[in-house]
């Protein structure tokens, strides 16, 4: 098995339904992952040696999913050089706008890009990782000018009755 390429971390084991909608865009791009649970409140300093390890580890960029207060991106990417996106996950209280909001409100110098709430984020993720690798492999930007091919292939072959 090839070397994970995208750490993917959950803030908690709740996130992983959603979060496998990642993972199925990852295979289908056939890009190497790791998956964690950590806690940028529950387990900070494990979080923080995750962070700080990964580039000498092999990783490239970071997914990081969390709900709430949802500050695992934020701390993954103050810990860390490597590119991260940040997955807000819903809610029972605010539907997951508080989470859009902890994660995609970060300080100048410390940016996480912010993708969608849920499930839509978590494929968005698994596209934007994609994407983010495509910029510097000829191979994997290929593979994403098949897929938006396909996607636009898909929307023109649409049929209203």
């Amino acid at each position: 098995m090839s070397k994970p390429l995208v750490a993917i971390v959950m803030g908690s084991l709740s996130d992983l339904d959603a979060v496998k909608d990642t993972f199925e865009v990852l295979d289908s791009f056939q890009i190497p992952y790791e998956a964690k649970v950590l806690s940028a409140h529950r387990t900070p300093d494990e979080t923080i040696k995750y962070a700080k390890e990964a580039y000498d580890n092999g990783i490239k960029l970071f997914i990081a999913a969390a709900g709430g207060a949802a500050h695992l991106a934020g701390v993954i990417a103050g810990c860390s050089t490597l590119p991260v996106i940040g997955i807000p996950m819903k809610t029972s209280t605010l539907d997951g706008l508080d989470s859009l909001l902890s994660i995609v409100q970060m300080p100048a110098g410390v940016p996480v890009a912010t993708v969608a709430i849920g499930k839509a984020g978590c494929k968005n993720a698994g596209v934007l990782a994609a994407t983010i690798i495509g910029a510097f492999d000829s191979d994997m930007h290929d593979k994403i000018v098949s897929y938006k091919e396909e996607m636009k292939t898909k929307v023109l072959s649409s049929v209203i009755e």
